[in-house]
């Protein structure tokens, strides 16, 4: 059994890389004659001459030719042990994202009841970047609503909620005990740069093919809201927006006969920690229903 120094073969690489120890040695640092030395040392390991040093330069020999690419798997699978060994080593971590009027703490909550030692963080999202901040790994889990891009994610709903049309206070509709798409078949109503989020809360096109009324382009969910309190439109909320509040110049009615909002949690497809999946079990549990 031969026990080869991994510094030895990196040495080896950056060599085979370059073929030309000068570039070789400025690049790891070291004087060109203890490179030299090195190589030679792990030769005598291996027990062959990886190399041939000509006046028209240097290059791999066969023996060279066939241990490089085993040298690049040896030096991959030490970093990989290396960078295991480090994750074991630390504090498990976990960062959940969520979107507005969405509330986690119970989940939360239960997630650091039952693992303690994790570090346990949250991170509000707007509208249009669970999936990106999930793809991104700036967040490792998220509590959102529908629509939501599914690729390369793992989306299960949690539960449904209602969905209510928001007014200005003073609007003809304000008061009622609850209204339907016909009610508001002329009203305009904000639009978003995303297709699929636009069409799903204008709901258009609306039953029977009719297109919902155009209304002001806005980019955020607070830009809507100012434009519903400016009197230049009405909106399709989830009720759960409930839960940051409703301004005193704006009501709510419960809006009939649409489909309800679907609230899910979504992860990365190929995330397979331990404590992903526990959120995602505490989400179920403290979420649902």
């Amino acid at each position: 059994m031969t026990d080869l120094d991994l510094r030895l073969v990196r040495y080896f690489t950056t060599v085979a890389s370059h073929l030309h120890y000068g570039r070789a040695a400025a690049e790891l640092r070291i004087a060109q004659p203890s490179l030299s030395r090195q190589i030679s040392q792990l030769e005598a390991l291996v027990g062959a001459r990886l190399f041939d040093r000509t006046r028209q330069g240097t290059r791999l020999t066969e023996a060279g030719a066939a241990f490089l690419p085993r040298a690049h798997d040896l030096l991959r699978s030490s970093e990989e042990a290396t960078a295991a060994a480090r994750a074991a080593a630390q504090p498990s971590r976990i960062t959940i994202g969520y979107t507005v009027g969405l509330v986690v703490t119970p989940a939360v909550r239960n997630l650091r009841h039952k693992h303690p030692d994790a570090d346990v963080r949250t991170l509000h999202l707007d509208w249009n970047e669970p999936a990106d901040a999930l793809l991104g790994h700036r967040v490792d889990a998220v509590i959102t609503r529908l629509p939501l891009s599914t690729d390369g994610l793992r989306v299960t709903t949690l539960y449904d909620e209602p969905k209510l049309l928001l007014v200005p206070a003073g609007h003809r509709l304000a008061g009622k005990e609850s209204v339907t798409l016909d009610d508001i078949g002329d009203e305009p109503i904000p639009r978003f740069a995303d297709p699929e989020f636009d069409a799903y809360w204008r709901i258009d096109p609306r039953p029977g093919g009719h297109p919902a009324p155009d209304g002001p382009v806005v980019g955020t969910v607070e830009d809507k809201i100012e434009c519903i309190a400016a009197g230049q439109a009405v909106a399709v909320v989830p009720a759960g927006l409930h839960s940051v509040g409703i301004r005193p110049d704006l009501a709510s009615i419960p809006l009939h006969g649409v489909e309800p909002s679907h609230v899910v949690v979504a992860t990365r497809a190929a995330d397979g920690s331990d404590l992903v999946a526990a959120f995602r079990a505490s989400a179920h549990d403290c979420l649902s229903g």
